[in-house]
């Protein structure tokens, strides 16, 4: 796996992260650890590109639920409570998490674990860096 990050200029200052290769059992503590990394050196805005990256794993997905609790840590945009009931309605999507360009593997397992509830996914790169 190979990862590689940039800094696009939006809103806000938004970090891409370019992966390449499978996220799973094997690969996810390196894409963990490299968005640690990347917010302990400043990060505030994530977008995961996954254009190369054709599967993703639970392993994986628990990565990017990692990664998503260390930014609402750093945002504070709602207590647990508020988060849950947003989330349970449909109304809430991270504004500091956004990924695109999943396969149609990846998007279905997004789906299934419900993580497309509360993360924005979207279809191409220069759209998700202007969400932000």
């Amino acid at each position: 796996m190979e990862i590689i990050a940039i800094v696009e200029n939006a809103r806000v200052p938004v970090t891409v992260m370019h992966v390449y290769g499978n996220i799973d059992s094997n690969t996810y503590q390196i894409f963990q650890t490299k968005a640690e990394e990347l917010i302990s050196k400043g990060a505030r805005y994530i977008l995961v590109d996954m254009e190369n990256a054709p599967f993703i794993s639970s392993a994986g997905l628990r990565a990017i639920h990692n990664i998503f609790n260390q930014l609402r840590d750093i945002h504070k945009d709602a207590d647990d409570e508020t988060l849950r009931k947003s989330m349970s309605a449909g109304n809430y999507k991270s504004p500091y998490l956004k990924v695109t360009n999943l396969s149609t593997a990846v998007k279905e397992v997004f789906g299934i674990g419900g993580f497309d509830t509360y993360i924005e996914v979207h279809s191409n790169r220069v759209g998700a860096i202007a969400s932000f």
